[in-house]
């Protein structure tokens, strides 16, 4: 009985094991951690691992034959997806992408809908089949897209906000596109169309009092359990919001996503919009990580060997098709060559909803056990392709960016005058810190980054950025090195910030070099290439922590300053910096030799 009892954690226990164990080899070898989790759903299903249970019985323990159990608890990591895209977006930023959202992703469902089910018709599938087939195959993936584009912190990129638009009207879709399911399989009398318009009316309405009593009751629910201060009940809270308006709008006949995602939006707009966002990252990633496990598990690898070229050719067809209508779409709405690629990239795999549309429409008998099956893999296996061709349309869109940058910033010429500047090589944040105290100070410069995006884009602010590689010296001559007041390096490369170095002392032994240093083997290294003065950014920050931990604990200002002014200079001959007449002579000496040399 006690085994019994036990075996009703083995599929929990699978999970986190998944999640703490196998997930983090496969991010060590650069997999990402959607692509992990399907893998191992593949992997753990009857169709690998439970193959091998007949030579080996042990590995019966971690065969997951029955998904059921872990169905409810995947269906939550997308709920809490959901929730989470609301609380980032608030009622007033969906107003101002209304345009791409109920435009752009209006028609992108609606010409994905119509070629799907036009080409299955065409194919010999009846009319109610064709249907089904448009409705399932016509969504996204909201839950690996945005995964990915969170990831790489790209939401607000133009390919994050035009996605995440189409995704966002995708996900509203999903109603009328199960209520024409639910209609089909019913067999109503009358028109389909009174029928839809009149559950569509019933739907905004079960929105429109989620919303109003949410707005009256979540403010002032939050406030009491927050004045309670203690982090379990403003968890158990949070939780319960997300889940108690999932299933609130369920029962209103609205998906449980739809109704967290509203909650989340007027979360959005109150003063615990962070906290709540802390609180429910944790339990999204685990849940939305079961989501993807099952995913992988129900994959039938059956019917793939069976038929893999048909199969494979249709994953192939699919995924173009509906890349085609997206690109054109974007193209039609001026969107950038580059984000309109890899939006279309993005955006031609099916998603999660398909799953559910096709398991309602099997429920009602619109759709028989084996086109089920198919389409459920068919889904599977373009989901799966989704990470690869993420990478893909990254890289494309970076060489096209970086192309037309360069070429902008190409565009523009040094300036040819005998004015005297300081350099900033590197352009960053620290670069562009530096070049505001210079302009605070009336003193010229010019910076140069090997970014041609950074150039182009701070060329537009009007400030004097300079494409080319400043370990170059011809480069350097033609920004003015002869003239120069003095050369700040500021990359974060350890590398770049050497070379440039050695190639501005070669060029001139009495220019004041200033440098960023990774560390205090670093600035030793860097003192012996000839630099004025290098700063350690370990050293720095240690330095102002204790200058702030001085002035707060009661001593002076101005005696801690002078206390920390007092441990630089320590640092600086523990660093070996020579001073002014030792760099001349060394900076000399170097000359002499390269000149010998060559």
């Amino acid at each position: 009985m006690a085994a019994e009892h036990i075996s009703h954690y083995k599929e929990f226990l699978i999970i986190l094991g998944v999640a703490g164990l196998v997930v983090p080899l496969f991010l060590r070898v650069g997999v990402n951690t959607v692509l992990a989790f399907l893998i191992v759903g593949i992997l753990l299903s009857p169709g690998v691992l439970g193959q091998l249970v007949f030579s080996l019985p042990v590995l019966k323990a971690f065969v997951i034959a029955d998904t059921d159990n872990l169905t409810a608890v995947a269906e939550l990591g997308v709920v809490f997806l959901l929730f989470l895209i609301g609380l980032e977006l608030s009622f007033e930023r969906l107003n101002v992408m209304r345009r791409l959202v109920f435009g752009l992703g209006g028609l992108q469902v609606l010409v994905s809908f119509l070629a799907i089910a036009g080409i299955s018709m065409g194919l010999g599938f009846d009319t109610r089949t064709a249907l089904v087939l448009g409705a399932a195959l016509s969504l996204s993936s909201t839950a690996i897209v945005v995964q990915l584009l969170s990831e790489a912190k790209r939401l607000g990129s133009q390919t994050g906000r035009t996605s995440f638009a189409i995704l966002l009207f995708q996900d509203l879709a999903v109603i009328p596109l199960l209520l024409l399911v639910s209609i089909m399989g019913q067999r109503t009398e009358g028109s389909v169309v009174v029928s839809i318009g009149l559950a569509l009316v019933q739907a905004v309405v079960a929105v429109a009092v989620i919303i109003g009593v949410g707005r009256f009751l979540l403010r002032p629910l939050l406030r009491m359990v927050a004045g309670a201060n203690s982090p379990d009940l403003f968890m158990a809270i949070t939780l319960l919001i997300a889940v108690g308006t999932g299933v609130a709008a369920n029962l209103a006949g609205l998906s449980m996503a739809l109704g967290a995602f509203i909650a989340g939006l007027m979360l959005a707009e109150t003063e615990y919009r962070r906290a709540i966002e802390a609180v429910i990252e944790p339990f999204k990633g685990l849940l939305l990580g079961t989501f993807f496990l099952v995913v992988g598990l129900r994959l039938d690898l059956g019917g793939l060997l069976r038929d893999p070229l048909p199969i494979l050719a249709i994953v192939a067809g699919l995924i173009i098709l509906k890349g085609l209508v997206t690109l054109a779409l974007l193209w039609a709405f001026k969107v950038s060559r580059g984000a309109a690629l890899e939006s279309a990239m993005l955006l031609g795999p099916c998603g999660e909803f398909g799953f559910v549309i096709i398991g309602a429409a099997l429920g009602y008998g619109i759709i028989d056990n084996q086109a089920a099956r198919n389409t459920l893999l068919i889904v599977t296996l373009t989901m799966i392709t989704i990470p690869f061709l993420a990478r893909i349309g990254a890289g494309i869109t970076r060489g096209l960016r970086h192309k037309a940058a360069a070429a902008a910033a190409l565009d523009t010429p040094l300036p040819e005058d005998d004015q005297s500047r300081v350099i900033v090589a590197g352009f960053g944040r620290v670069g562009h810190l530096i070049a505001s105290m210079l302009e605070e100070h009336k003193i010229a410069y010019i910076a140069v980054d090997s970014d041609a995006e950074v150039v182009a884009r701070e060329r537009k602010n009007g400030l004097p950025v300079y494409y080319g590689d400043a370990a170059n010296a011809e480069f350097l001559k033609r920004c003015g090195l002869a003239e120069a007041k003095a050369l700040a390096i500021t990359m974060d490369n350890q590398v770049r910030v050497d070379d440039v170095a050695k190639a501005a002392r070669a060029l001139r032994a009495d220019l004041k070099i200033i440098a960023r240093a990774r560390d205090e083997r670093h600035a030793q290294k860097l003192y012996a290439l000839g630099v004025t003065e290098a700063v350690p950014e370990t050293i720095e920050s240690s330095l102002q922590l204790g200058e702030a931990l001085l002035v707060e604990t009661g001593v002076a200002m101005g005696l801690a300053i002078a206390s920390v002014h007092e441990r630089r200079d320590g640092f600086r001959k523990l660093l070996g910096r020579p001073n002014r007449r030792e760099q001349l002579e060394l900076a000399r000496k170097r000359m002499r030799r390269e000149k010998t040399v060559s």
